[in-house]
Formats: structure tokens, sequence, C-alpha cells
């Protein structure tokens, strides 16, 4: 991966961060039988379950770039594929949602910045692939 790879994988964790503030103050657990399903794993009240939902999801970004991105590392293109796919997926989702209520739906603010930064990674991840000419591992 690239510097510009890595940044990007950065920028993405934190707008999954942005974007998880959003759905908590928003209340997607409210609208949102599989957040609520989430949230009830963690705490009896669903605000709590999904804000600790939300953060353990952050930390595992966040702990993917410490360890397997931010240097040079045998499978960071893997978890840059995995964390690229799960983004732009959750950023297609809040817009379909969205669109099927007709209005705002918690996490579409935030979607087109996930959907954005995630597309470019994808490039930057295919291109440097193409770059050193080595294999799709991941």
């Amino acid at each position: 991966m690239d510097s510009r790879a890595r940044h990007a994988f950065a920028f993405l964790i934190a707008a999954q961060a942005a974007h998880s503030v959003e759905e908590c103050v928003f209340g997607l657990y409210d609208v949102l039988a599989p957040a609520r399903f989430v949230s009830g794993l963690f705490s009896q009240d669903p605000a709590t379950g999904f804000m600790i939902g939300n953060v353990l999801i952050v930390l595992a970004g966040a702990a993917s770039y410490v360890f397997h991105i931010r240097r040079p590392h045998p499978s960071e293109r893997a978890f840059a594929w995995f964390w690229t796919a799960l983004e732009f997926g959750n950023g297609c989702g809040h817009c379909l949602f969205a669109l099927l209520a007709g209005g705002y739906f918690p996490g579409v603010g935030t979607a087109p910045v996930l959907l954005a930064v995630s597309s470019y990674l994808a490039v930057r991840l295919i291109r440097s692939r193409h770059a050193t000419g080595s294999r799709f591992t991941g």
C-alpha cells in the first residue's frame, strides 16, 4: 500500500467515528431492528448499548490501522479491503434506507463521506496492486 492509501484508511476510520456519532445522536437503534439487536447485546438501555457497539467498531478500525496499516504488514491489503467493503456497504445501506423512508434516516448525513473515502481507498488499492504487479491478497 502507498502512503495515500494509508492516509485514506485513517480517514475512513475517522469518517466511521463521525458516522457513529450521527447514528447515536439521531437514534438509529430506534428505527432499525438490527441496531436494536446490537444495542441489546451490550446494555438493557438501547442508547448505551448502541454507543458501546459503535465505540467497539471504531476501536477495531483504529486497531486495524495501528497494527496492520500504519506500517507495512503482510495482512495490510486484506484489512484495507475488508474495511473498504464494510464502509462502502454501510454508506450504501444508509442511502437506501433514506430513499425508502422518503427523507432523513439516521446515518445518511455522513454516508456520502463513507462512500467517497471507501471508493477512493479502493482505487488506491487497485492502483497500488497494478503498480507493483502483486496478486490480490485480500
